[in-house]
Protein backbone atom coordinates (compact mmCIF):
# COMPACT_ATOMS: atom_id res chain seq x y z
CA UNK A 1 0.00 0.00 0.00
CA UNK A 2 2.77 2.11 0.82
CA UNK A 3 4.98 1.75 -2.21
CA UNK A 4 1.71 2.92 -4.21
CA UNK A 5 0.97 5.91 -2.33
CA UNK A 6 4.64 6.38 -2.82
CA UNK A 7 4.07 5.84 -6.71
CA UNK A 8 0.89 7.71 -6.94
CA UNK A 9 2.71 11.04 -5.71
CA UNK A 10 5.77 10.74 -7.95
CA UNK A 11 3.13 10.12 -10.73
CA UNK A 12 1.39 13.81 -9.72
CA UNK A 13 4.97 15.60 -9.09
CA UNK A 14 6.06 13.85 -12.59
CA UNK A 15 3.11 15.64 -13.98
CA UNK A 16 3.37 18.55 -12.60
CA UNK A 17 7.01 18.96 -13.18
CA UNK A 18 5.88 18.14 -16.86
CA UNK A 19 3.39 20.85 -17.07
CA UNK A 20 5.71 23.10 -15.52
CA UNK A 21 7.89 22.66 -18.34
CA UNK A 22 5.64 22.99 -21.06
CA UNK A 23 4.28 26.10 -19.95
CA UNK A 24 7.98 27.29 -19.40
CA UNK A 25 8.70 26.54 -22.62
CA UNK A 26 5.45 28.23 -23.72
CA UNK A 27 6.31 30.80 -22.42
CA UNK A 28 9.95 31.35 -24.09
CA UNK A 29 8.34 31.21 -27.17
CA UNK A 30 6.08 33.33 -26.77
CA UNK A 31 8.67 36.16 -25.35
CA UNK A 32 11.47 35.59 -27.81
CA UNK A 33 8.83 35.69 -31.24
CA UNK A 34 7.99 39.14 -29.00
CA UNK A 35 11.63 40.34 -28.72
CA UNK A 36 12.06 39.75 -32.26
CA UNK A 37 9.14 41.60 -33.34
CA UNK A 38 9.99 44.43 -31.45
CA UNK A 39 13.61 44.26 -32.47
CA UNK A 40 14.32 43.14 -35.71
CA UNK A 41 17.88 43.04 -37.06
CA UNK A 42 19.00 46.28 -38.33
CA UNK A 43 21.90 45.32 -40.51
CA UNK A 44 22.83 42.77 -42.89
CA UNK A 45 24.09 38.75 -42.79
CA UNK A 46 26.72 37.29 -43.99
CA UNK A 47 28.26 33.97 -43.75
CA UNK A 48 30.98 31.95 -42.30
CA UNK A 49 31.15 28.36 -42.28
CA UNK A 50 27.76 27.87 -43.04
CA UNK A 51 27.00 30.46 -39.54
CA UNK A 52 25.07 33.72 -39.91
CA UNK A 53 27.05 36.75 -39.08
CA UNK A 54 24.89 40.08 -38.69
CA UNK A 55 26.47 42.94 -38.90
CA UNK A 56 25.81 46.99 -39.78
CA UNK A 57 28.08 48.69 -41.60
CA UNK A 58 27.86 52.60 -42.34
CA UNK A 59 30.29 55.29 -43.50
CA UNK A 60 33.11 55.33 -45.98
CA UNK A 61 36.77 55.69 -45.11
CA UNK A 62 39.38 53.90 -43.60
CA UNK A 63 38.20 50.56 -41.63
CA UNK A 64 37.08 50.41 -38.19
CA UNK A 65 35.61 47.30 -36.30
CA UNK A 66 33.40 47.46 -33.58
CA UNK A 67 33.01 44.65 -31.31
CA UNK A 68 30.73 44.83 -28.23
CA UNK A 69 30.79 43.18 -24.47
CA UNK A 70 28.94 40.44 -23.09
CA UNK A 71 24.85 40.27 -23.00
CA UNK A 72 25.47 42.85 -25.56
CA UNK A 73 24.98 43.57 -29.46
CA UNK A 74 26.22 45.67 -32.41
CA UNK A 75 23.73 48.55 -31.61
CA UNK A 76 25.38 49.15 -28.22
CA UNK A 77 28.97 50.38 -29.57
CA UNK A 78 26.94 52.20 -33.18
CA UNK A 79 24.47 53.84 -30.52
CA UNK A 80 27.53 55.03 -28.58
CA UNK A 81 29.54 56.64 -31.63
CA UNK A 82 29.12 55.08 -34.82
CA UNK A 83 27.53 57.82 -36.29
CA UNK A 84 30.62 60.36 -34.97
CA UNK A 85 32.94 57.64 -36.44
CA UNK A 86 31.36 57.18 -39.71
CA UNK A 87 31.44 60.73 -40.85
CA UNK A 88 35.11 59.92 -41.71
CA UNK A 89 35.40 56.27 -41.40
CA UNK A 90 33.64 52.82 -42.96
CA UNK A 91 32.45 51.35 -39.46
CA UNK A 92 31.73 47.72 -39.19
CA UNK A 93 29.85 46.73 -35.66
CA UNK A 94 29.54 42.47 -35.86
CA UNK A 95 26.68 40.94 -33.21
CA UNK A 96 29.40 38.20 -31.52
CA UNK A 97 28.19 35.04 -32.14
CA UNK A 98 25.73 34.02 -30.12
CA UNK A 99 24.93 37.22 -29.51
CA UNK A 100 22.07 39.34 -30.91
CA UNK A 101 21.19 37.71 -34.47
CA UNK A 102 24.87 35.76 -35.36
CA UNK A 103 24.54 32.14 -34.91
CA UNK A 104 26.63 30.90 -31.95
CA UNK A 105 29.96 28.87 -32.50
CA UNK A 106 30.85 25.19 -30.83
CA UNK A 107 33.92 26.51 -29.71
CA UNK A 108 32.82 30.04 -27.95
CA UNK A 109 36.78 30.93 -27.07
CA UNK A 110 38.05 34.29 -27.82
CA UNK A 111 40.25 32.76 -30.29
CA UNK A 112 37.47 31.24 -32.25
CA UNK A 113 35.12 34.24 -32.48
CA UNK A 114 38.06 36.45 -33.50
CA UNK A 115 38.76 34.59 -36.47
CA UNK A 116 35.54 33.87 -36.86
CA UNK A 117 34.63 37.98 -36.99
CA UNK A 118 37.93 38.44 -38.91
CA UNK A 119 36.93 36.09 -41.67
CA UNK A 120 33.57 37.76 -42.11
CA UNK A 121 35.13 41.73 -42.21
CA UNK A 122 37.38 39.88 -44.87
CA UNK A 123 34.66 39.24 -46.91
CA UNK A 124 33.49 42.91 -46.75
CA UNK A 125 37.17 43.37 -47.75
CA UNK A 126 38.70 44.70 -44.57
CA UNK A 127 42.36 44.84 -44.55
CA UNK A 128 43.84 46.19 -41.46
CA UNK A 129 41.48 47.48 -39.26
CA UNK A 130 40.74 49.67 -36.54
CA UNK A 131 39.69 47.51 -33.96
CA UNK A 132 37.74 48.84 -31.08
CA UNK A 133 36.39 46.47 -28.50
CA UNK A 134 34.12 47.59 -25.04
CA UNK A 135 34.30 45.10 -21.82
CA UNK A 136 34.31 41.63 -23.03
CA UNK A 137 34.98 42.58 -27.07
CA UNK A 138 37.94 44.31 -25.67
CA UNK A 139 39.26 40.80 -24.89
CA UNK A 140 38.23 39.54 -28.44
CA UNK A 141 40.24 42.28 -30.09
CA UNK A 142 43.06 41.18 -28.03
CA UNK A 143 42.38 37.79 -29.62
CA UNK A 144 41.91 39.05 -32.70
CA UNK A 145 45.31 41.01 -32.53
CA UNK A 146 46.99 37.97 -31.62
CA UNK A 147 45.65 35.60 -33.76
CA UNK A 148 43.68 36.70 -36.75
CA UNK A 149 45.17 36.57 -40.35
CA UNK A 150 43.88 40.24 -40.71
CA UNK A 151 46.38 42.36 -38.78
CA UNK A 152 44.90 45.44 -36.82
CA UNK A 153 46.69 48.74 -37.86
CA UNK A 154 46.01 49.77 -33.99
CA UNK A 155 43.51 48.44 -31.11
CA UNK A 156 41.09 51.27 -28.58
CA UNK A 157 40.08 48.39 -25.33
CA UNK A 158 37.65 50.40 -23.50
CA UNK A 159 36.62 49.00 -19.97
CA UNK A 160 38.69 45.28 -21.11
CA UNK A 161 39.39 42.27 -19.60
CA UNK A 162 42.90 41.47 -20.26
CA UNK A 163 44.39 40.11 -17.57
CA UNK A 164 43.19 37.00 -15.48
CA UNK A 165 41.60 37.94 -11.89
CA UNK A 166 41.49 36.40 -8.49
CA UNK A 167 38.57 35.35 -7.19
CA UNK A 168 35.52 34.38 -8.78
CA UNK A 169 32.76 35.37 -10.95
CA UNK A 170 29.25 36.27 -9.73
CA UNK A 171 26.90 33.60 -8.36
CA UNK A 172 24.84 33.73 -11.38
CA UNK A 173 27.32 32.96 -13.79
CA UNK A 174 28.80 29.94 -11.41
CA UNK A 175 25.71 28.36 -11.22
CA UNK A 176 25.30 27.67 -14.73
CA UNK A 177 29.06 26.70 -15.15
CA UNK A 178 27.84 23.01 -15.33
CA UNK A 179 25.58 21.70 -17.47
CA UNK A 180 22.81 20.71 -14.98
CA UNK A 181 22.64 23.98 -13.78
CA UNK A 182 22.83 25.82 -17.33
CA UNK A 183 19.92 23.09 -18.46
CA UNK A 184 18.25 23.66 -15.47
CA UNK A 185 18.42 27.37 -14.52
CA UNK A 186 18.65 28.94 -18.02
CA UNK A 187 15.18 28.04 -19.53
CA UNK A 188 13.70 29.54 -16.28
CA UNK A 189 15.69 33.20 -16.96
CA UNK A 190 14.40 32.58 -20.58
CA UNK A 191 10.98 32.10 -20.03
CA UNK A 192 10.17 33.37 -16.57
CA UNK A 193 13.12 36.71 -16.01
CA UNK A 194 10.45 39.83 -15.75
CA UNK A 195 11.37 42.84 -18.40
CA UNK A 196 12.25 44.93 -15.29
CA UNK A 197 15.79 42.93 -14.82
CA UNK A 198 16.92 44.67 -17.62
CA UNK A 199 16.64 48.08 -16.47
CA UNK A 200 18.17 46.19 -13.17
CA UNK A 201 21.39 44.75 -14.72
CA UNK A 202 22.02 47.76 -16.91
CA UNK A 203 21.61 50.03 -14.03
CA UNK A 204 24.64 47.91 -12.06
CA UNK A 205 26.45 48.10 -15.04
CA UNK A 206 26.53 51.96 -15.38
CA UNK A 207 26.87 52.47 -11.85
CA UNK A 208 28.14 54.68 -10.64
CA UNK A 209 26.91 56.65 -13.31
CA UNK A 210 23.55 57.44 -15.08
CA UNK A 211 22.34 55.12 -17.15
CA UNK A 212 21.23 57.45 -20.48
CA UNK A 213 17.75 57.80 -21.06
CA UNK A 214 15.87 55.33 -23.34
CA UNK A 215 19.54 52.91 -23.63
CA UNK A 216 18.14 49.88 -23.25
CA UNK A 217 15.43 50.20 -25.93
CA UNK A 218 18.26 51.99 -28.19
CA UNK A 219 20.38 48.72 -28.13
CA UNK A 220 17.76 46.51 -28.08
CA UNK A 221 18.74 45.14 -24.58
CA UNK A 222 15.90 42.24 -24.34
CA UNK A 223 17.64 40.51 -26.99
CA UNK A 224 19.43 39.23 -24.36
CA UNK A 225 17.14 37.22 -22.42
CA UNK A 226 16.28 34.56 -25.74
CA UNK A 227 17.23 31.45 -24.35
CA UNK A 228 20.44 30.80 -27.26
CA UNK A 229 21.66 34.43 -25.94
CA UNK A 230 22.07 32.94 -22.54
CA UNK A 231 23.48 29.81 -23.00
CA UNK A 232 26.29 31.66 -25.32
CA UNK A 233 27.14 34.68 -22.74
CA UNK A 234 27.48 32.59 -19.93
CA UNK A 235 29.50 30.07 -21.45
CA UNK A 236 31.65 32.76 -22.90
CA UNK A 237 32.01 34.79 -20.02
CA UNK A 238 32.15 31.00 -17.58
CA UNK A 239 35.22 30.45 -20.09
CA UNK A 240 36.92 33.90 -20.06
CA UNK A 241 39.35 33.78 -16.78
CA UNK A 242 41.35 30.58 -18.42
CA UNK A 243 41.12 31.78 -21.46
CA UNK A 244 42.78 35.14 -20.64
CA UNK A 245 45.28 33.02 -18.84
CA UNK A 246 46.66 31.50 -21.88
CA UNK A 247 46.98 34.30 -23.68
CA UNK A 248 48.57 36.35 -21.42
CA UNK A 249 52.17 34.71 -21.89
CA UNK A 250 51.84 36.32 -26.03
CA UNK A 251 50.97 39.87 -25.17
CA UNK A 252 54.61 41.09 -25.18
CA UNK A 253 54.44 39.84 -28.81
CA UNK A 254 51.63 42.71 -29.33
CA UNK A 255 53.46 45.81 -31.34
CA UNK A 256 50.84 47.79 -32.49
CA UNK A 257 49.65 51.18 -31.07
CA UNK A 258 46.99 50.07 -28.70
CA UNK A 259 44.82 53.07 -26.48
CA UNK A 260 42.74 51.68 -23.60
CA UNK A 261 40.09 53.53 -21.58
CA UNK A 262 39.25 52.49 -18.07
CA UNK A 263 37.52 54.14 -15.33
CA UNK A 264 38.93 54.35 -11.45
CA UNK A 265 34.95 53.40 -10.57
CA UNK A 266 34.68 50.34 -12.85
CA UNK A 267 33.71 48.01 -10.71
CA UNK A 268 32.68 45.37 -13.27
CA UNK A 269 36.19 45.13 -14.62
CA UNK A 270 38.80 46.86 -12.03
CA UNK A 271 41.36 48.60 -13.79
CA UNK A 272 43.74 48.10 -11.21
CA UNK A 273 43.24 43.86 -12.23
CA UNK A 274 43.41 44.72 -15.72
CA UNK A 275 44.81 47.71 -18.24
CA UNK A 276 47.18 48.89 -15.23
CA UNK A 277 48.48 45.22 -14.93
CA UNK A 278 48.57 45.00 -19.05
CA UNK A 279 50.37 48.28 -19.77
CA UNK A 280 53.38 46.53 -18.02
CA UNK A 281 53.40 43.78 -20.05
CA UNK A 282 52.80 45.50 -23.50
CA UNK A 283 55.35 48.68 -24.23
CA UNK A 284 52.74 49.90 -27.13
CA UNK A 285 50.03 50.10 -24.89
CA UNK A 286 48.80 53.56 -23.95
CA UNK A 287 46.12 53.53 -20.84
CA UNK A 288 44.08 56.83 -20.17
CA UNK A 289 42.75 56.55 -16.26
CA UNK A 290 39.25 57.99 -15.92
CA UNK A 291 38.55 59.53 -12.74
CA UNK A 292 34.91 58.00 -11.24
CA UNK A 293 34.23 56.99 -14.82
CA UNK A 294 32.59 53.03 -14.26
CA UNK A 295 32.29 50.47 -17.02
CA UNK A 296 30.61 52.19 -19.51
CA UNK A 297 33.04 55.56 -20.76
CA UNK A 298 31.71 54.98 -24.18
CA UNK A 299 28.27 56.68 -23.20
CA UNK A 300 29.41 58.52 -19.96
CA UNK A 301 32.63 60.05 -21.24
CA UNK A 302 32.45 60.04 -24.77
CA UNK A 303 34.81 62.54 -25.95
CA UNK A 304 37.72 60.89 -23.70
CA UNK A 305 36.59 57.97 -26.28
CA UNK A 306 37.01 59.23 -28.93
CA UNK A 307 39.86 61.20 -28.07
CA UNK A 308 41.62 57.75 -27.87
CA UNK A 309 40.16 56.87 -31.06
CA UNK A 310 41.97 59.55 -32.71
CA UNK A 311 44.92 59.12 -30.99
CA UNK A 312 45.14 55.23 -31.94
CA UNK A 313 44.31 56.26 -35.43
CA UNK A 314 47.37 59.05 -35.54
CA UNK A 315 50.25 56.53 -33.75
CA UNK A 316 48.90 54.11 -36.53
CA UNK A 317 49.49 56.57 -39.48
CA UNK A 318 53.18 57.07 -37.74
CA UNK A 319 53.87 53.30 -38.23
Amino acid sequence: MISMKLAARLMILLGILLAFAIFVAARISTREQAITAEFPPQGDFLKVDGKRVHVIVQGEGPDVVLIHGASGNALDMMQAFGADLAKDHRVIAFDRPGLGYSDALADQSLKAQALHLAAAAKQLNVRTPLVIGQSYGGSVSLAWAIYAPIKPRALVLISAPSMPWPGKLDVTYRLTANPVGSALLLPLAAGLLPMSYIDKAVASVFSPEAVPQGYAKAIAAPLALRLAALRANMAQVNALRAQLVGMEPLYPNLALPIEMIHGTADSVVPVEVHSIPFTKLVPSAHLDVIEGAGHMPHYTRKPQVLAAIARAEARAALR
